[in-house]
């Protein structure tokens, strides 16, 4: 298998080294004690699931740092191959490199097998990468894909576990949004149906979380191809900004200055042409 050689053999048990230095640094001195950084809440509100004809899933577009909006048109749906998409939640930069890398690799396996990967391929690979970091990466993923088994959606959590169901939420929002999902879900639903539960549900989490918001994005995959919808739903408060943000420089008061000089040692750096034999 050409996957082999794409990632770094799991290292086996858990590895603690960093723990003793951790509180070092931590319990040091005044001027060289290092305080941990605090956990970052996300908001996203992300759903799928499996309907009669393939696998249907979605996701708000708000991105949020703290309490600032940071972007209103955040895609969430991410491609992985022509048959599987995943939703991400989470950190974006997270979600955005993680599932750019497991692309990629995926592409190798396609460019030398000459067909698409399972889903449960890219399932095991996600698993064995989030597992090696412990956690570290800030990564709550919903795959979903259509292969030569059928249509499958699958929960990869940040610390590497995972569940087949037949449908799910994730993110802030996911209690409202399970709640939608577990009252109207029914087996071997049709299209129209299934993205109108979809898109309710992902409402739901919007309405209820202030960290996710504004447009609605589906994704429809089916043994023909992809219907990536974006947006399926937008926003109805859609506001504008009345005025340019924009000051002068000495509008805000420097309050102090230091000035800190480095002392560097210059190198002087010297070319010599290197003589070559020409040749006639």
């Amino acid at each position: 298998m050409a996957l082999s050689y794409l990632f770094e053999p799991p290292v086996s048990g858990f590895n603690f080294e960093n723990s003793t230095r951790n509180i070092v640094l931590e319990n040091g001195s005044d001027e060289g004690k290092i305080k941990a950084p605090k956990p970052m809440k996300t908001g996203t509100t992300i759903a799928g699931l499996v309907y009669k004809d393939g696998v249907v899933v979605g996701a708000d577009t708000r991105a949020t740092s703290e309490e600032i909006v940071a972007d209103k048109m955040c895609a969430k749906i991410h491609y992985i191959a022509p048959n599987i998409y995943c939703c991400g939640a989470g950190t974006a930069a997270d979600t955005e490199k993680t599932t750019d890398m497991l692309s990629s690799n995926l592409a190798i396996f396609s460019l030398n097998s000459g067909r698409n990967p399972r889903v449960i391929m890219a399932v095991n690979i996600l698993q064995d990468m989030l597992f090696r970091y412990r956690g570290m990466i800030g990564a709550h993923l919903i795959l979903g894909g259509v292969d030569c088994t059928g249509s499958h959606l699958y929960t990869v959590g940040p610390y590497g576990s995972m569940d087949k169901v037949p449908f799910l939420a994730m993110g802030s929002g996911n209690l409202a949004a399970m709640g939608i999902l577990e009252d109207r879900f029914k087996p071997n639903m049709d299209l129209e149906e299934a993205k109108a539960l979809v898109s309710d549900a992902i409402q739901a989490g919007i309405m209820s979380d202030l960290g996710s918001g504004n447009n609605i994005d589906l994704c429809v995959i089916t043994k023909d191809g992809v219907d990536y919808i974006r947006p399926h739903k937008e926003s109805p408060y859609n506001f504008k900004r009345q005025a340019k943000y924009k000051y002068n420089p000495g509008t805000t008061p420097v309050l102090t200055k230091t000035v800190s000089h480095l002392e560097l040692e210059l190198v002087h750096e010297t070319v010599e042409r290197m003589e070559t034999v020409g040749s006639s």
